[in-house]
């Protein structure tokens, strides 16, 4: 957090933070160099019958308070900045193959371009997979050593520029112009060049200018009370009142907190998109999650052929491998090597004058159209819809029948039709990722509902919810059907977070509260999502709502901290302002400092101070523990507003004591 290679440009950027421009972004700040900046001219034309010296310690440290501040906003975008240079790093220098063999730069790519990469070769542009299947390594993006499987079709197609193949050959059509592709942007945020504030932040920054405003109003009419009482107040003495009554600490903390809390999302291997995901995180009520590739690792294979009363299994299966021979998915592959293995279903390539037919999220069905006939695969409900006359035959209740029993053991059925003749349904086995059952159980406990999306039938979905442990599920789901339920949750006044990998998933995440889209999905879902989830591990969840509630606590904490702290400044800065015209104050110094000087040079250090330490606490964010709001309230207030209380005036007068001793008044 403090290495040289962070503080050094830190320190530089504090100084380029003063640039009025910039500087006015933060208005207590503002005010507090507005303050210095007077106290200077005064003391330069000697405006002032305080001693000089007295002067610039109180000039210097108003400095210092505001560079303080600019300091902790610089530090926490270089920590930013050095994730970006190793990202920048990865990006450099690619070169893309063009599918005629002539290398040409990667910057020179368009959206639609096709490439061909092979084994050691970078990906050079973001895009999908078209044809072949790969094992690419994406260290440098999510820091996993394990490669991961990139295939066309399916979910699991999308690339990123900057990973390297490590076995096989791929085409990737690319899918974004240049300067727009995922690495870019991940660049861009994690430098804090596309941090918005969020509407909390706003609300807090309104405040702290609203306290501003009635303090700089309070502080000019005092003025007026001293000449009533027959004596006057110095300039600096009140500018040193009103630096001590506004809510510097949280004010030079702000942005720190928000950059920091991106920051920490960051280094957690998601990327937000922007800082209101981040606190909405916080208070999420309801998790959807899509069952394939996000609780399912989303290989479906395909593991028994189950064919009516009347149609031959070797019939079935050549049947089955015809419908599947255009399917690139990995369900569809596994349909043809189960068919060669099992059945020594021969025949390798499309017949002539074949159609595809294209699986939709509407029909649910894929096959293939010859002159000879058409054959079809799909869910059992959808191969009966386009089956009318098949479907009240003896045919489809033993169809019916082979379905549930293969639902019920949890695995996906898949109908086969022929001409209109049903033969049988295709056992497709799910497999649960590991560890998703304990993590369910740990957001129940947290207060979140998880609800399982699938496009399965409800027996099937029934089976694999239980065994993940969700607590509900929607089966049968259209993305129409995913965008009601999401909106209904809201209408509830329940914020929801989706989870999903698929392009059907992409206009739930684009609607939800929280949508984390998973880095192995497609680019469709990428783009609706406002996080990016570089694990692909849909549990990552729990501690993004985590980093959610400590983003929104570690602002919470330091505000109440520095509310209270404000209140102990005041104890030692008022009494030595009017203790020459008013003695009775006093009894008010209950610090017993040296001298009215010393009191309020003492407050004004303090209040510079004790920026930069806390800058440790609003970069690393205050520890969250899942516990009841009012335990949680009640701690947060006994650490940081009692503490806010005591620690000043231990403090000032700590500082009051090496000020005597030193005689610097």
């Amino acid at each position: 957090m403090f290495s040289a290679r962070l503080v050094v440009p830190a320190i530089g950027d504090a100084f380029r933070k003063l640039n009025p421009a910039e500087l006015i972004k933060n208005p207590v700040l503002f005010t507090t160099a507005v303050v210095a900046l007077l106290l200077t001219v005064l003391l330069a034309i000697g405006g002032e019958p305080l001693p000089a010296g007295f002067q610039i310690q109180l000039i210097g440290w108003l400095w210092l308070t505001v560079l303080f501040g600019t300091f902790a906003e610089a530090l926490a975008e270089g920590r930013g900045r050095a994730q970006a240079a190793s990202l920048r790093a990865t990006k450099s220098d690619l070169t893309a193959r063009l599918p005629s063999g002539r290398l040409v730069p990667a910057s020179q790519l368009r959206k639609g371009d096709v490439v061909v990469v092979a084994t050691g070769d970078l990906i050079p542009a973001d895009g999908e997979v078209i044809e072949g299947v790969a094992s690419v390594n994406e260290a440098a993006i999510t820091g996993e050593s394990a490669p991961v499987i990139r295939e066309a079709g399916g979910d699991r197609s999308a690339v990123t520029a900057g990973t390297r193949v490590i076995s096989d050959s791929i085409r990737v059509r690319v899918t974004q112009e240049p300067g727009q592709g995922f690495l870019d942007r991940m660049i861009a945020l994690v430098e804090g060049a596309e941090r918005q504030k969020t509407p909390n932040e706003i609300a807090l920054t309104i405040l702290l200018v609203g306290l501003t405003i009635i303090f700089l109003i309070a502080v000019a009419t005092i003025p007026a009370f001293a000449t009533y009482a027959g004596g006057t107040i110095p300039v600096a003495v009140l500018a040193a009142l009103l630096i001590t009554l506004i809510p510097t600490t949280i004010a030079a903390l702000l942005s720190a907190i928000g950059i920091a809390g991106m920051d920490r999302l960051v280094r957690f291997n998601v990327l937000a998109k922007s800082g209101r995901a981040v606190e909405a995180a916080g208070d999420v009520d309801v998790l959807l999650l899509d069952k394939t590739g996000t609780i399912t690792i989303g290989d479906r294979q395909a593991g028994e052929f189950r064919p009516v009363g009347g149609v031959g299994a070797a019939a079935f299966a050549e049947a089955a491998l015809l419908a599947s021979l255009a399917d690139e998915t990995p369900e569809g592959r596994s349909i043809v090597v189960l068919a060669r293995e099992k059945f020594a279903v021969s025949r390798t390539g499309l017949p002539a004058d074949a159609e595809v037919i294209p699986f939709t999220a509407q029909t649910r069905i894929s096959g293939l159209r010859t002159p000879d006939g058409i054959v079809q695969k799909g869910a059992v409900d959808a191969i009966l819809r386009a089956n009318p006359e098949a479907a009240a035959s003896a045919a489809a209740i033993e169809l019916r029948r082979i379905a549930e029993e293969i639902a019920r053991s949890g695995q996906t059925p898949l109908a086969v039709a022929r001409d209109g003749r049903l033969l049988g349904v295709i056992a497709l086995k799910d497999v649960i990722k590991a560890g998703v059952r304990e993590r369910f159980a740990e957001l129940r406990r947290m207060g979140i509902r998880t609800v399982m999306i699938t496009g399965d039938n409800p027996l099937t979905a029934a089976s694999i919810a239980a065994e993940a442990g969700v607590d509900d599920f929607l089966a049968e789901a259209t993305p129409e059907d995913k965008l009601a339920l999401i909106r209904k949750e809201q209408q509830g006044g329940r914020l929801v977070a989706m989870c999903g990998d698929g392009t059907n998933d992409a206009p739930a995440l684009a609607q939800a509260d929280v949508g984390v889209a998973m880095n192995t999905g497609t680019q469709a879902a990428r783009e609706a999502g406002n996080m990016v989830d570089l694990d692909s591990d849909p549990t990552k969840l729990i501690e993004i709502v985590g980093l959610g509630k400590q983003l929104l606590m570690t602002r919470g904490a330091l505000t109440t901290f520095s509310v209270a702290n404000d209140v102990a400044k005041y104890f030692a800065i008022i009494p030595a302002m009017f203790i020459a015209l008013y003695p009775e104050l006093g009894v008010l110094n209950v610090m017993r400092l040296a001298s009215p000087e010393s009191a309020i040079l003492s407050a004004i250090i303090f209040n510079a101070l004790i920026i930069p330490a806390l800058v440790p606490l609003a970069l690393k964010g205050v520890t969250y523990r899942p516990m009841a709001a009012g335990p949680l309230l009640a701690r947060n207030l006994g650490i940081y507003g009692l503490g806010g209380l005591i620690a000043p005036f231990i403090g000032i007068k700590l500082v009051d004591l090496v000020v005597a001793g030193l005689h610097l008044v």
